[in-house]
């Protein structure tokens, strides 16, 4: 029998010295923890209770083999199945991953924040909302929903999402978020899109700035 992937990547403890809450960030196509980690370096002072952990996606990359890939992307194939089929496949993986986390720390979903940059915002709207306990939010700079048409049928929970795009996008056009943020509404989540005029696929900083702020509405007292 196979033994499942386990992911790993770094981790930044709290400043505080006592965890109370987690950021767990899911890197981009290519990339890899040590890049989104720096996320939680930026956030690390002013949510001193929170650990930060940003794991290596399972794959490494068919494309840049120094970086990491959740799924691979078939470019001779239409995207919308190979994330589909990709998604499927590796969301067991980032679920056991969560499990182990809050195994280790003696957290768990409701003290969670899962964030994610383009692939990784994919990975994180995909396995949050449908894990049955609720996590305490997900933020999604540059993604998308994949499947968008079975959510209605697999969501398992409702956890308050932000959506963060630039709206000159060449790798995942706007259009990923604006048409996610209907469904994700339709659907009773309280889901808001912050969209950075003049920016590409990029964290922009006014929209670390609403990051920030959803994070300080969610985590702090």
């Amino acid at each position: 029998m196979t033994e499942p992937v386990k992911l790993s990547g770094p981790m930044l403890p709290p400043a505080s010295g006592n965890g109370k809450s987690l950021v767990v960030l899911l890197h981009g196509y290519g990339s890899d923890g040590r890049d989104l980690i720096g996320l939680g370096q930026f956030w690390h002072d002013s949510f001193p209770d929170t650990i930060f952990v940003a794991p290596n996606a399972p794959e490494v990359c068919g494309v840049i083999s120094t970086g990491y890939q959740w799924f691979p992307v078939d470019f001779d194939r239409e995207r919308d199945f190979s994330r589909m089929e990709g998604a499927a496949k590796v969301q067991p993986v980032v679920e056991s991953f969560l499990k182990d986390l809050w195994a280790q720390t003696g957290l768990g979903p409701s003290e969670t924040i899962l964030v994610g940059f383009s692939q990784g915002a994919m990975m994180a709207l995909y396995t949050g909302l449908r894990l049955t306990t609720p996590l305490k939010g997900i933020i999604a700079f540059s993604g998308l929903l994949i499947s968008p048409e079975k959510l209605e049928a697999e969501i398992a929970s409702k956890p308050p999402v932000l959506l963060v795009h630039g709206d000159i996008d060449e790798v995942v056009p706007v259009i990923g978020s604006e048409a996610a943020l209907p469904v994700l509404l339709n659907l009773s989540v309280d889901a808001q899109l912050h969209i950075s005029s003049g920016f590409g696929h990029t964290i922009a900083q006014d929209g670390l700035e609403a990051a920030t702020d959803f994070l300080r509405r969610h985590l702090l007292p």
